[in-house]
C-alpha cells in the first residue's frame, strides 16, 4: 500500500475481531510513530499497550462513556498515549519560545497518533483515537509517572468492518492562496 492509499483508506474503526495483535507488530507501529515530527526533536510521545482484561474492563466500566466503553470491551489492545511534560515549546531556560506556550505538546502527540494509526493501517489493523475519558482515573489506574500526562487512548485491533469514507470538504473550503 502506498502512502496516498493508506491516508485515503484509513478509517476510525469501532467494531473489532477478537483476534490478538502480536507484540512484534505493536513494536513496529511504535517504531514507525517515533519518526513523527516533534518540537526540536524532543520525541515526547510515550505508549502503554494495555492487554490485561481486568484493566480494560475497569477503563471501560469506570472511566469512559458508553460510546467509548463499547469499543474498549471488544478490542485486544488499548494504547494509552502519554507525553513527557515541560519539553515542547520551551527554551533551555524554561521560557516559552512562542505564544503557543506548551500547546506544542498536544500538537506533537497528535502527529505521533496519526503516524501510529497510519502504520497500524499498513499492518492490516484498525484504530480509533478516543479523547473522552476520565484522565485522572486512568492516570492513577495505570500509574502514569508525574512527569507524563495522558493525552489520548487508541483502540487497536483487527477490524470487523470496512466503512466507506465520509464525504470530504472541497479544496476551495480547505485551502486559501494569497
Amino acid at each position: 500500500m502506498n502512502v496516498n492509499e493508506c491516508i485515503r483508506s484509513r478509517r476510525s474503526i469501532r467494531k473489532y475481531q477478537s483476534r490478538l495483535v502480536d507484540h512484534s507488530i505493536i513494536d513496529s507501529i511504535v517504531s514507525d510513530a517515533s519518526y513523527s515530527p516533534s518540537w526540536k526533536n524532543t520525541q515526547i510521545t510515550r505508549y502503554i499497550a494495555i492487554e490485561d482484561l481486568s484493566i480494560l474492563e475497569t477503563i471501560a466500566e469506570q472511566f469512559t462513556p458508553d460510546y467509548n466503553s463499547n469499543i474498549i470491551k471488544q478490542i485486544p489492545v488499548l494504547i494509552a498515549v502519554t507525553f513527557v511534560k515541560g519539553r515542547c515549546g520551551f527554551e533551555r531556560d524554561g521560557s516559552y519560545t512562542t505564544k503557543k506556550k506548551d500547546r506544542w505538546q498536544m500538537f506533537d502527540v497528535g502527529a505521533a497518533c496519526q503516524t501510529f494509526c497510519l502504520s497500524a493501517k499498513d499492518h492490516g489493523l484498525g484504530t480509533v483515537i478516543m479523547g473522552v475519558f476520565d484522565e485522572d482515573g486512568i492516570t492513577e489506574l495505570l500509574q502514569i509517572p508525574d512527569d507524563q500526562e495522558l493525552a489520548a487512548l487508541i483502540a487497536l485491533g483487527y477490524p470487523d468492518i470496512d466503512p466507506e469514507a465520509p464525504k470530504r470538504k472541497t479544496t476551495d473550503i480547505l485551502l486559501q492562496y494569497r
